[in-house]
């Protein structure tokens, strides 16, 4: 065995460790699918989906291809590893992966347009940090047009209502599952430790 030093790339994934504890990132990669998709130089937009952009299976617009689509929406999965503030837009464009349309498509670039303004963000992991269990449930009843269910168990969403009610801005579970306003995307973003790398604080070998 030989010391080769501090971790710095790990199966495509970025470390960089500080004294706080460790930031995981794709940038790298995230870079490589602008590029690959022809959005290199697009104009970056503030969060991955409108809360007016309602997808559905029929929507009027011609179909688009569906290879690239795939590709699109699979590379942007991939990307969640490290992104997790991508989960629901990537997952509600994942239920179109048969016969996508040109608005699908369009909703997919502008998720990668998001990505485009966060290039550098990734998730941090700070050491000393006590570990508590907490449940969350989804709150978006009826958030798929195409058949009207809600994405949880009723049940666990009636059993969870009043134990969260005094802390539903604390909601994490609304950046995977519903569109946000600005304000609130980025606040809960921040909450489960997305970051860009150039607040980290007492970075070590970056």
């Amino acid at each position: 065995m030989s010391e080769l030093g501090l971790l710095h790339h790990f199966l495509g994934l970025g470390i960089i460790q500080t004294d706080k504890g460790i930031f995981i990132h794709q940038k790298k990669y995230a870079k490589s699918l602008l590029e690959k998709f022809g959005l290199k130089d697009c104009k970056a937009v503030k969060t991955t989906l409108a809360i007016t952009d309602k997808l559905s299976k029929v929507d009027g617009s011609e179909d688009a291809d569906e290879n690239l689509y795939r590709i699109m929406v699979g590379s942007l999965l991939y990307l969640t590893t490290t992104r997790p503030d991508l989960m629901y837009a990537s997952c509600v464009l994942a239920r179109f992966m048969h016969k996508p349309t040109r608005k699908q498509m369009g909703t997919a670039k502008s998720v990668l347009r998001y990505v485009q303004g966060t290039l550098d963000f990734g998730i941090e992991y700070v050491k000393g940090k006590a570990a508590v269990l907490i449940g969350y449930c989804d709150s978006d009843w009826v958030g798929s047009l195409d058949d009207m269910k809600k994405v949880e168990y009723v049940s666990v969403a009636e059993a969870t209502t009043q134990a969260m009610w005094l802390r539903t801005e604390e909601q994490l579970a609304d950046i995977f599952t519903k569109a946000l306003p600005k304000d609130r995307f980025e606040y809960l973003r921040a909450a489960l430790g997305v970051k860009s790398a150039k607040h980290l604080e007492g970075s070590i070998g970056v």
